[in-house]
């Protein structure tokens, strides 16, 4: 069982930056992928960005250019930096950690979620 915390959300007027941080329980480098997913009020959940043990990222286009995601498995931690922070980028941020077994049986680990607040 992984849990995981994320933090580093909050206030920031639109332009601004914010870093979530997700950290987990135990070791993440066993863990094939990492995300961060988001929901506004009203809205589906919605893939923000992921990162595979090797290091592959892909992004939802609205974020690309803007956000970076990055993982530190010595630290058991996933980081979105989020720059350029626009209004609609207004959400709660998950975290979601993903683990294939050998027999392709996948296991998903969802974090409490942070609230990032973007004013214009």
């Amino acid at each position: 069982q992984v849990q995981l915390v994320e933090s580093g959300g909050g206030l920031v007027q639109a332009g601004g930056s914010l870093r979530l941080s997700c950290s987990a329980s135990g070791s993440i480098a066993n863990l094939d992928t990492m995300a961060w997913y988001r929901q506004a009020p009203g809205k589906q959940r919605e893939l923000v960005a992921a990162i595979t043990n090797g290091g592959r990222t892909n992004y939802v286009d609205s974020v690309k250019g803007r956000f970076t995601i990055s993982r530190d498995n010595a630290k058991n931690t996933v980081f979105l930096q989020m720059n350029s922070l626009k209004p609609e980028d207004t959400a709660v941020y998950y975290c979601k950690a993903q683990r294939v077994t050998s027999r392709s049986v996948t296991y998903d680990y969802w974090g409490q979620g942070t609230q990032v607040t973007v004013s214009s």
